[in-house]
């Protein structure tokens, strides 16, 4: 894993802290006694609710993991950058060409439940090729279908 920071509103890091703890603890204990039962039932070969405990085990592992990652890398806030530039947590209204404006908020998948606007990630080809532009500016990014899009930002504001 890299090591890039990430930035959360402070909901979001609460939130995500809560379900970190919720994981390490209380489920990580219940998916570990449906474990045990399953063993005292005998031949695990053949027992279904052992192998489904054991896959939910790994699914819960790895997003504790993602999530102590996320959370230890994870800057509070938002950068700061001048009034009109893209950054992390701000509403970005872009048009496309001949399409009506669409507006998003630039940031990570976990912040979604924080908001009513599509969430873009930073990393993405779009959000890489907008990044730090200035209201008024048209960048051309390559999509992941290969095509060439031409965007031009209208707008930016802060989320929340």
């Amino acid at each position: 894993m890299t090591t890039q920071e990430t930035w959360l509103t402070q909901e979001a890091y609460d939130r995500l802290s809560a379900e970190l703890s919720e994981r390490a603890g209380a489920i990580r204990d219940e998916i570990k006694n449906r474990i045990a039962q399953a063993r005292e039932e005998g031949d695990l070969k053949e027992n279904g609710g052992y192998h489904a405990a054991r896959e939910e085990q790994g699914k819960n592992e790895a997003r504790i993991n993602e999530l102590s990652h996320l959370l230890e890398h994870a800057k509070i806030g938002r950068p700061e950058v001048e009034e009109g530039v893209v950054s992390h947590g701000m509403i970005i209204t872009v048009h496309y060409g001949d399409e009506k404006p669409d507006a998003f908020l630039l940031g990570i998948r976990e912040e979604a439940a924080t908001t009513s606007h599509t969430v873009y990630s930073p990393g993405s080809p779009m959000g890489q090729a907008i990044m730090g532009t200035r209201v008024g500016e048209t960048v051309e990014y390559t999509a992941p279908n290969g095509k060439v899009l031409r965007v031009t930002i209208m707008d930016v504001t802060p989320h929340n």
